[in-house]
């Protein structure tokens, strides 16, 4: 198995899409409870062009994993200081793809100068952040539940 997480291109955008939106149709249902609206509002950016202009975004860093040269999750940091995305696919769960993602994503918040990382945590993902460090509170987001969470980094 071979794993490697780098930078997004924009030749990503297709695998990207595929990846995050059978992320949140496959392992997200305690959070949109298989609705076919929300799982439409979640997933309306998410298409190759959506993806697209994520990667033309100023301020918003776009990371994939590899898993056997094949993009395996998506991840995103901005520049102040969040994790913005981190989905993975779902043949790819529970191999480390998610884990190594993350940890290249903290890195990249301390490189870009950041002591302390901030996320907002879907209910499928505070289980995985709590296990890896992140603290935090589960508070309403619009219309999901979400955790704001914090972690230190250095």
């Amino acid at each position: 198995m071979s794993l490697h997480v780098r930078p997004a291109r924009p030749a990503d955008a297709a695998a990207m899409s595929a990846v995050l939106i059978a992320s949140i149709t496959e392992l997200c249902h305690a959070d949109h409870g298989d609705d076919p609206a929300r799982i439409a509002e979640w997933t309306a950016n998410k298409t190759p062009a959506g993806v697209s202009a994520m990667l033309e975004r100023s301020g918003f860093y776009l990371f994939v994993a590899e898993l056997d040269e094949q993009v395996a999750a998506v991840g995103a940091t901005t520049a102040d200081g969040e994790i913005a995305l981190n989905y993975v696919a779902p043949a790819a769960r529970f191999r480390g793809v998610s884990k190594a993602l993350l940890t290249h994503l903290e890195a990249d918040l301390v490189a870009r100068g950041f002591a302390t990382g901030r996320l907002k945590a879907t209910a499928t993902a505070r289980r995985f952040y709590l296990a890896q460090g992140w603290a935090g509170d589960a508070m309403p987001d619009g219309r999901m539940a979400c955790s704001a969470m914090h972690k230190p980094l250095i």
